[in-house]
């Protein structure tokens, strides 16, 4: 039986810059230098889609709930949370 585990998917190109989930989970997002943030070793994908593969939430619910425009979701086991 083979768990997929946790998906961190940011749309980057909606990102307003708050910082909410920089101040929520720091381990896991940076602002950059244009305003956005950054969702830390995550992997590209598409259109300024990026997706992270984790064992463990760690904060990123938290951070995907303070999003004000959405931009963070959260799959587990390949079913959406967030």
């Amino acid at each position: 039986f083979f768990m997929e585990g946790i998906k961190v998917i940011h749309e980057r190109n909606i990102c307003i810059g708050c910082c909410a989930c920089e101040s929520i989970a720091p381990k896991f997002w940076k602002m950059n230098k244009d305003n956005k943030a950054d969702l830390i070793g995550a992997t590209k994908e598409e259109n300024e889609i990026y997706t992270l593969r984790l064992t463990e939430i760690e904060g990123n619910l938290e951070a995907a709930e303070s999003c004000p425009v959405n931009c963070i979701h959260i799959e587990e086991d390949d079913k959406k949370k967030i």
